[in-house]
């Protein structure tokens, strides 16, 4: 029987985080994926009377976040709800505008080492993976339904894995004579279906299967692509936002949209005088994305992959 992890979770570049972020005294900010809120109770520390809005689709990340914040007072208000709802969550609050905001994409340690929640093949669980375990498909739902073509789409897109028609074959095979439920029998599967597979290596082979489903299962690359670009228009002229991504298709979107809403002039090359009347958004602070120092990743593995960007509203 598995039991329920200790809530740990700690918070990636947490310097740099403070630095790009700038928090002011009395400012307005919003952490959109509070986690254990580590980074949160920092910009409570060194913005004095600020006041922090926090937003986590995962009920356990929430009840964590109130005990560690809960010295803040009326400082604080916690909702249930994605970072793409950010604008709702603002209006009932009656919040114009933030001076910041941080986004901590992917998922969090809490999460991959909670057996239950099935996001690792590192434990035998149930296949469920959803960072909010109250609505949605789980990842066997995915498995067990979804047509070969699209499986091997999912696989290929979100995992960018190789053999993800063999893989997508084999799960196909498999659950015409019985669903595939745990994270044991999938990683199993995987294994199996992957040339090599049951050589030894430092990656294991359903490493990527797993992120795709993941990824797949959260809308993950979804909530960037949305989360991302309402989060500018939050922002008061001066304010900042920070967003760290652990994965090269989140960094991409994140980098392309910053790219985006930073350019002025549109208008063909030829024309003599600007007819668009378009207006930078932000200022790119980050030219290119910061990297956790040595120190940090040797502490913290899983900051190795963490890249972070910042832009400030025009």
């Amino acid at each position: 029987m598995v039991s329920q992890a200790a809530f740990e979770h700690c918070s990636v570049m947490p310097d740099e985080v403070l630095h790009w972020l700038d928090p002011v005294t009395a400012g307005i900010y919003l952490d959109g994926t509070l986690g254990g809120a580590g980074h949160a109770r920092l910009i409570l520390e060194a913005a004095a009377d600020s006041r922090l809005v926090g937003l986590d689709r995962d009920p356990a990340a929430l009840r964590e976040a109130e005990e560690v914040l809960a010295p803040y007072g009326d400082h604080v208000s916690l909702h249930h709800a994605t970072f793409d709802q950010a604008d709702l969550v603002l209006q009932q609050l009656d919040i114009a505008a933030l001076d910041g905001m941080l986004l901590d994409l992917g998922v969090s340690s809490h999460q991959l080492d909670t057996p239950e929640r099935g996001f690792s093949f590192r434990y035998d669980a149930p296949l469920d993976m959803r960072m909010n375990p109250t609505e949605g498909m789980t990842a066997a739902d995915v498995i067990n339904t979804t047509e070969e073509a699209e499986l091997m789409r999912i696989f290929f897109q979100y995992g960018e894995e190789r053999y993800s028609r063999r893989i997508a074959r084999k799960i196909v095979a498999q659950r015409a004579e019985s669903p595939l439920t745990r994270t044991s029998e999938l990683a199993e599967l995987v294994r199996q279906a992957v040339p090599g597979g049951h050589r030894p290596s430092k990656i294991h082979p359903a490493t990527r299967i797993f992120q795709a489903l993941r990824i797949y299962v959260n809308d993950e690359l979804g909530q960037v692509e949305r989360g991302v670009a309402a989060a500018i228009s939050l922002l008061k002229p001066g304010g900042r936002l920070v967003v760290i991504s652990f994965h090269s298709l989140e960094d991409r979107i994140v980098k392309h949209l910053f790219r985006e809403k930073a350019q002025g002039c549109i208008c063909p090359p030829r024309l003599p005088v600007c007819q668009c009347n378009n207006k930078p958004l932000v200022k790119v602070l980050t030219r290119k994305g910061i990297k956790a120092q040595a120190a940090e990743v040797e502490q913290n593995v899983r900051s190795r992959s963490a890249v972070l960007r910042a832009v400030e509203r025009c």
